[in-house]
């Protein structure tokens, strides 16, 4: 299966400003919490959330991070994501597709949160690689992902089997509950 067409997230948007009820979820506000918590320092220096969304995550990302770098494909998510953040002067919210326009930067945080089963196998390999190539040694890696049925490319589980493969990250945390799975590495030197 290819990744997912990016006119879907379009659609999810025209329908409804919050397609996936992060503001409002039981299930978005217990995963959202036990991220923010698994993150072993109390500060970042510069940090990459891709497919930010409305900002919800973001915003209990921010007062750990010096940077944040956060992005999205969609126009309707992005324009609530800056109105959320405005009040962090270290968030920067920008249009972004990846991996095609991953950024020329060096991270000591990348967060990926339900992002990744939207790629298929081959794409995933090549987000891994720019990871890895964009952060510096001892740098973090979150992924937490949606365990559920999808008819996304991949699950949940598969993107984490997948990440956990690449040699240059360190698994650190592994959490894993009925519906979501999330797990931490950090970079080898």
């Amino acid at each position: 299966m290819t990744s997912t067409d990016r006119r879907y997230f379009d659609e999810m948007y025209a329908s409804s400003h919050d397609p996936w009820n992060f503001e409002a979820s039981a299930y978005e506000r217990r995963k959202y919490s036990l991220t923010v918590a698994s993150l072993p320092r109390e500060k970042y220096r510069n940090a990459f959330e891709p497919g930010c969304s409305i900002g919800v995550l973001t915003e209990l990302l921010a007062p750990r991070c010096e940077r944040l770098l956060a992005t999205d494909i969609n126009d309707v998510a992005l324009e609530q994501a800056t109105k959320r953040l405005e009040r962090f002067h270290g968030v920067v919210v920008e249009h972004r597709a990846i991996p095609e326009s991953w950024p020329v930067e060096e991270f000591d945080l990348v967060v990926l949160s339900e992002l990744a089963y939207y790629f298929d196998i081959k794409t995933l390999q090549i987000l891994v690689n720019q990871i890895v190539q964009s952060t510096s040694p001892a740098a973090h890696v979150l992924s937490v992902h949606w365990r559920g049925e999808t008819n996304y490319p991949l699950t949940g589980d598969r993107v984490h089997a997948l990440i956990d493969g690449c040699q240059r990250l360190h698994h650190l945390v592994h959490h894993r509950e009925e519906m979501f799975v999330l797990d931490l590495w950090e970079r080898r030197s």
